[in-house]
C-alpha cells in the first residue's frame, strides 16, 4: 500500500510571501519509490496523502531582528521605536549587531529628519551622542513586544483548533503547499503529511511532521526615489502611486536578475541560503520591478521556464506584454528551459508592439568566418566566437506625444534593443565584435525611419573599454591597449570599428546636469573620470559597472533617473545578492522624453 518514505524542506527558514513547497518521498503500492502527489481526487489503490499546515503558537512572542531576521531581537532603536514607519527597521539581535548596522541605519534617521523638519534637533541630538545611545535592551520577556511589521499579536488565537504539549496548533493551511502570512511572523511552522483511506477517510500509521525556524518578514529595502536631473520638479512627475504622470514622457528599466542556474551558494557564499534560493528571490524580484512601474522593462537572465511560468504572467497581470529571445545553446549545455536569455516587457497602455527582430551572435559569427577566416583556422574561430550570446530588439508605438497633435502627422516609434554581452573578461575581442555587430543592425534600423533608440542591458564591460568606448564616441581609438586582443584579426582595419548613432549614457545626467538641482549626494556615487556609475554590479569580489541605458541624443532626453545605492549600504550584508537585494546586480531606470520632431 502507499506509505510516506520522508519528508524536507528545501528550506527550513519560511519567509512571508514565499511559497513553502515541500519534499514529500512515498513508496507507492508497487514498491517504487516517487515524489508524484496522490491527491483525494485521484487516489493509488483507494489511499491518498492528506496534507495540514500549523502555526505553532504559545504565549512568548518574539520580536525578529531588522538586519538578521532569523534571530531574535534583543535591542531596540529608541529613535525608530517612536516613528511608525521606521518601527520594523528598529530591532537588533545585538549590541555589535546595531554598531555594525549603524553607518546605514543612520541614513533612515536622516530621511525621516528631512521628511519632519521638527524632528531635525531631536535627531541632531541623537546622532552627536553616539550609536551606543540609540539601542536600549528590551524589558522584560518577549511576551510584552509586538512583532515587526505586523502590529500587535491577539494574546488568544480566533480558532484553537488543537493543544499539544501547552503549544496550540492553529490550522493555516489543507494543501502541499503554504505561503506563510504576517500573521505567522515569529511562529514556528509544522507541516504533517500523513497517508489516508480514499474511502472511511481514516488516517492509515502516523503522520509525518516537520517543523520550521520563525516565519521572518520579507526584507523591505528603503525606496529608490525617482530624482530630476533636468529641473523639473519631481512631484509633477509622479502620481498618487509613484506613477509617472507627465503625457509626453515614458520610463525604461535595464536588470540583470541573475538567473538561478548562476546563483551558486559557492559563489555567494555570504547570502544566507534562504535569501538566495529561488523561490525567495523569485518573489522579492517581482516585487521590486513592479514596484518601479516602469513602461518598458528590459530584463536580462531571465530562464526560459520562469519567463513563461512566472515572470511572463506575473507582469501580464500588471498589464505588461512580454517578448522574450533565449540564448542559443551551441555551447550551453543541458535542458533548454533552464537557458536563459533577454526579455522585454511594455505596458499595453503606453505602447503597442510594431515589430520583434533576434540577434543571434552565433550566426554572425558564422558569416563572418565564412566571409575572412581561412579554412584551416574556422574551428579555432567558431570555439572563440560561438558564446550563445543574443539581442533581443523591439519596435513599439508609443500611445502618447508631447502635443495633442504631431504636426508631422507621424507614428512615433521608438526601438528598444536588450542585450547581454559575453561574460569572459578576456575575450575583449568577441566584446567589442559583439557590440559592433548590434550597432550596425541597429544603423540599419535607423536608416528606416525616424526613430528614437535604446541599447539597454548587461554589457560585461567597464566604462572606458573599447566596448564602451565605441558606444558613445562612435569610434574607437587604434591605441586603445582593448584592441591588441586580436588574435583573428577580426577588429581590422580599425576604421570600420564606427557607428553613427549619437548614443549617450543615460546616468551621465547626474554628472552633466546643472548644479543647484540637489544632485550632490548622488554625483558622490558616481565616478567623475567616466561618468558612469560608480558600480552597478557589486559581488564580495567584484565591484563595477557593466548595465548601462544608451540613448540616441538628437531624439531623446533624460528627465529623471532612479537613484544609485550606496555602497557602505549594501556592505552590511558583504555584497549582492544579500536579502534585501535579489540579484548581484541593481536595476537602473531613466525617464526619457522624445524631442519634438525637426523638419527634413
Amino acid at each position: 500500500m502507499l506509505s510516506v518514505i520522508r519528508v524536507h524542506l528545501p528550506s527550513e527558514i519560511p519567509i512571508v510571501g514565499c511559497e513553502l513547497t515541500p519534499y514529500v518521498l512515498v513508496r507507492r503500492p508497487d514498491k517504487t519509490a516517487a515524489t508524484d502527489d496522490v491527491p483525494e481526487s485521484a487516489p493509488l489503490d483507494g489511499f491518498f496523502l492528506r496534507y495540514r499546515w500549523y502555526r505553532v503558537q504559545s504565549d512568548k512572542k518574539v520580536t525578529i531582528c531588522s538586519v538578521h531576521p532569523t534571530e531574535q531581537a534583543t535591542l531596540q532603536c529608541v529613535f525608530c521605536s517612536k516613528r511608525r514607519a521606521l518601527v520594523a527597521k528598529s530591532y537588533h539581535c545585538s549590541p555589535k549587531c546595531f554598531t555594525d548596522a549603524w553607518q546605514h541605519h543612520k541614513t533612515l534617521h536622516e530621511r525621516a529628519a528631512a521628511e519632519n523638519g521638527n524632528e531635525e534637533d531631536e535627531l541632531t541630538r541623537f546622532n552627536s551622542t553616539g550609536s551606543g545611545v540609540l539601542a536600549s535592551t528590551l524589558s522584560g520577556s518577549m511576551s510584552n513586544l509586538t512583532l515587526a511589521n505586523n502590529g500587535p499579536t491577539p494574546f488568544y488565537p480566533s480558532s484553537i483548533t488543537q493543544k499539544n504539549g501547552g503549544e496550540t496548533l492553529i490550522e493555516v493551511g489543507g494543501c502541499k503547499t503554504y505561503t506563510p502570512t504576517a500573521d505567522d511572523i515569529g511562529y514556528v511552522l509544522k507541516f504533517e503529511c500523513v497517508v489516508a483511506n480514499a474511502e472511511t477517510k481514516q488516517f492509515v500509521g502516523h503522520p509525518s511532521t516537520i517543523l520550521t525556524s520563525r516565519v521572518i518578514p520579507a526584507p523591505s529595502p528603503s525606496p529608490r526615489r525617482l530624482i530630476p536631473v533636468n529641473g523639473a520638479d519631481v512631484m509633477g512627475h509622479l502620481d498618487q502611486d509613484g506613477r509617472i504622470q507627465s503625457a509626453g514622457s515614458f520610463t525604461v528599466l535595464s536588470y540583470n536578475i541573475l538567473s538561478d542556474t548562476s546563483a551558486s551558494s559557492d559563489l555567494y557564499s555570504y547570502c544566507p541560503p534562504w535569501a538566495l534560493s529561488w523561490p525567495y528571490r523569485r518573489q522579492n524580484l517581482l516585487r521590486e520591478i513592479v514596484g518601479y512601474r516602469a513602461d518598458v522593462v528590459c530584463l536580462q537572465e531571465v530562464q526560459s521556464d520562469h519567463f513563461h511560468e512566472i515572470f511572463a504572467p506575473e507582469l501580464d497581470k500588471h498589464g505588461y506584454q512580454a517578448l522574450y529571445k533565449r540564448k542559443t545553446n551551441e555551447v550551453l549545455s543541458g535542458s533548454t528551459s533552464v537557458i536563459d536569455g533577454c526579455a522585454t516587457f511594455f505596458r499595453r497602455d503606453r505602447f503597442s508592439h510594431v515589430k520583434k527582430y533576434d540577434v543571434e551572435f552565433n550566426k554572425a559569427a558564422q558569416s563572418l568566418t565564412e566571409a575572412i577566416i581561412p579554412h584551416t583556422q574556422k574551428r579555432t574561430a567558431l570555439n572563440r566566437l560561438v558564446k550563445d550570446n543574443i539581442a533581443l530588439i523591439v519596435v513599439l508605438e508609443a500611445k502618447f506625444g508631447n502635443q495633442p497633435t504631431d504636426p508631422s502627422g507621424k507614428r512615433q516609434l521608438i526601438c528598444v534593443a536588450n542585450t547581454h554581452v559575453n561574460v569572459q573578461q578576456e575575450l575583449k575581442d568577441v566584446k567589442l565584435w559583439q557590440v559592433h555587430t548590434l550597432l550596425k543592425g541597429l544603423e540599419k534600423i535607423a536608416a528606416s525611419a525616424d526613430i528614437p533608440m535604446l541599447v539597454c542591458g548587461d554589457f560585461n564591460t567597464l566604462p572606458g573599454s573599447a566596448p564602451h568606448t565605441l558606444l558613445v564616441m562612435g569610434k574607437v581609438d587604434p591605441l586603445h591597449p582593448d584592441l591588441m586582443v586580436d588574435p583573428l584579426n577580426i577588429l581590422r582595419p580599425h576604421t570600420k570599428l564606427t557607428h553613427q548613432l549619437p548614443l549617450v549614457s543615460a546616468y551621465t545626467s547626474f554628472v552633466r546636469s546643472v548644479m543647484g538641482l540637489g544632485l550632490e549626494q548622488h554625483r558622490r556615487r558616481m565616478d567623475l573620470n567616466t561618468n558612469e556609475p560608480l558600480f552597478t554590479n557589486c559581488t564580495r569580489e567584484f565591484i563595477g559597472t557593466h548595465d548601462y541605458i544608451f540613448y540616441t541624443a538628437d531624439t531623446l532626453m533624460v528627465e529623471s533617473l532612479l537613484e544609485l545605492l550606496d555602497e557602505d549600504g549594501l556592505r552590511k550584508d558583504t555584497a549582492l545578492p544579500s536579502p534585501e537585494w535579489s540579484s548581484n546586480h541593481i536595476a537602473l531606470l531613466a525617464e526619457f522624453r522624445c524631442m519634438p520632431r525637426t523638419r527634413r
